[in-house]
């Protein structure tokens, strides 16, 4: 059961990093705080709409691949304390 939170704690951390990286490559829709930190430039990575379709499919995968890590360490963790 150890080496399976490990792995766990290890797809956390990835998932993490990779969930944070693509939010933020998102295309601001403006009026918010994308707009404070330059989001009001217009960039041609969001501009297909293809593109911006995949990129909100991936982010929704591994965002629901965040939470099942979540979910299965918060198990692994109330059933080894027997609680």
């Amino acid at each position: 059961m150890q080496i399976l939170q490990v792995v766990l704690q290890v797809l956390l951390g990835i998932s993490s990093l990779l969930l944070t990286l693509l939010i933020l490559l998102h295309r601001g829709r403006g009026g918010g705080l994308s707009d404070m930190f330059g989001g009001g430039v217009t960039s041609n990575l969001g501009s297909s709409g293809v593109a911006e379709r995949n990129l909100n499919r991936l982010t929704v995968v591994l965002g629901l691949v965040w939470v099942s890590a979540i979910v299965l360490l918060g198990l692994i963790t109330k059933f080894e304390a027997g609680v």
